[in-house]
């Protein structure tokens, strides 16, 4: 492209991050221009329904999305999320040769493949920084900074919803119901919050950050997803009683296999107790934070807002200009890495540590007959804590590293000891040593 000829962008949505993005590129456009190498010009915002942004110039706005990403366009900026019709209008632009920026995750986590595929095909480029974290430059990294390194472990918190519930319950005693409303009054949750407190948006962006460390191709299918509702105030009290917080975590890890020496990918999100004097232990309210570690560059840590109009924008904007650049220049961005194909390990094979608390009958040999069943499994004991209430006593157990299916087939035992009355949590425990 010539330096005088203005990159010509089509925005799809204007909701709270759309908005932002196209009052930026208004009243930020002559510096924006000095940074590309050529003026940025909004060729058309597409929308549900123009009426409803007075805002906009009118003659800026459509209804016809189709219609925009086919015209004389060279970037596609796509903020309305969901899989189709975005999908479909994506692929064609990406297929007309015109670049694309995205913040949807659930797109990328769903049809990344697709998308990869086609910006190869005409050389066109497809960023999505916003898409994980907000403002956090975290993608980036991943996909370039550390591209030369051997990422062996990606473990964050990613949705802001969840993690302002979590501090919270833990700040307050208070319970999950409690905690939840009161996110909804103050607007950190949706009225419908269930792609947040269920998990389906951290497990979107487990696999975007999977596929982009470890070299695979990851799904949101191919992530183990549970969500925060089953929390209660007595799981968080017993975390902070040993020094550790809970936390609602996707972790992408390289696994080896003890036995062959084989590699696969664990990619998985869960509520887990971290120590409380972990780097992810004193993120609160609403902020992202993510912990990377890598042979080479050993553990780094990305900390910010995860989500907000302004925070988003920012980074949709520094793709845009990446991309326009890119454009400018006649050169292109980076492309999909996904040589290394490696295999989804299945949650049941993954191993991490346990807190398990019981009830059980306060009388002798009791916790030989638990310790017994644990033995069975294979499933090694850290330590034990025993209270004592009336005729009824607690046991909180921690195990070292074992597999999902041995201390499910643990717990399954358990439940049938005549000396135990209930089974009442079993949280997974993170960032400690085995």
């Amino acid at each position: 492209m010539s330096a005088n000829k203005p990159v010509r962008v089509a925005l799809l949505g204007c909701g709270t991050v759309g908005g932002e993005v196209a009052r930026l590129l208004d009243e930020q456009s002559a510096e924006l221009a000095a940074r590309v190498g050529a003026p940025i010009e909004l060729a058309g915002i597409a929308v549900r329904r123009p009426d409803k942004h007075p805002e906009v110039p009118a003659d800026l706005l459509t209804d016809d999305a189709q219609a925009l990403v086919d015209s004389d366009v060279d970037v596609v900026v796509e903020l309305i999320g969901g899989i189709e019709p975005v999908r479909t209008w994506l692929l064609s632009a990406l297929r007309q040769g015109k670049s694309v920026v995205t913040a949807n995750k659930a797109l990328l986590a769903d049809s990344s493949a697709d998308l990869a595929e086609a910006a190869d095909a005409t050389g066109a480029d497809l960023y999505f920084e916003a898409a994980v974290a907000g403002a956090i430059p975290l993608l980036r990294p991943l996909r370039e900074s550390l591209a030369g390194d051997r990422i062996t472990r990606v473990m964050g918190i990613v949705n802001g919803t969840t993690n302002f519930i979590l501090s919270a319950m833990d700040a307050t005693g208070a319970s999950y119901a409690e905690t939840l409303e009161e996110a909804v009054r103050l607007g950190y949750a949706e009225a419908d919050p269930t792609a947040d407190v269920d998990g389906y948006d951290a497990a979107a962006k487990a696999a975007i950050l999977a596929s982009l460390a470890f070299h695979t191709r990851v799904t949101a299918a191919d992530v183990h997803r549970e969500g925060i509702a089953d929390i209660t105030a007595t799981d968080i009290a017993a975390a902070k009683a040993q020094g550790r917080t809970v936390k609602l975590l996707a972790i992408c890890e390289r696994v080896v296999d003890p036995v062959d020496g084989s590699e696969s990918v664990s990619a998985r999100v869960y509520p887990a107790m971290i120590p409380r004097t972990h780097q992810l232990a004193g993120v609160g309210d609403a902020f992202n934070a993510v912990y990377v570690e890598a042979d080479a560059a050993g553990e780094l840590m990305f900390f910010g807002q995860g989500a907000g109009g302004a925070p988003t924008a920012s980074a949709v904007l520094g793709d845009l200009v990446a991309v326009a650049r890119n454009r400018v220049l006649g050169s292109r961005g980076p492309r999909e890495s996904a040589h290394a194909q490696l295999p989804i390990r299945p949650m049941a094979d993954t191993p991490t540590r346990y807190h398990v608390s019981l009830a059980v009958q306060d009388k002798p040999g009791v916790l030989a007959q638990v310790a017994q069943v644990f033995a069975e499994h294979d499933v090694s004991i850290a330590t034990v804590q025993q209270r004592d209430a009336d005729d009824t006593a607690s046991l909180v157990i921690v195990t070292h590293t074992a597999t999902d299916a041995a201390l499910r087939a643990t717990v399954r035992d358990i439940e049938q000891l005549p000396v135990v009355h209930e089974v009442i949590s079993v949280m997974r425990v993170e960032g400690e040593d085995a």
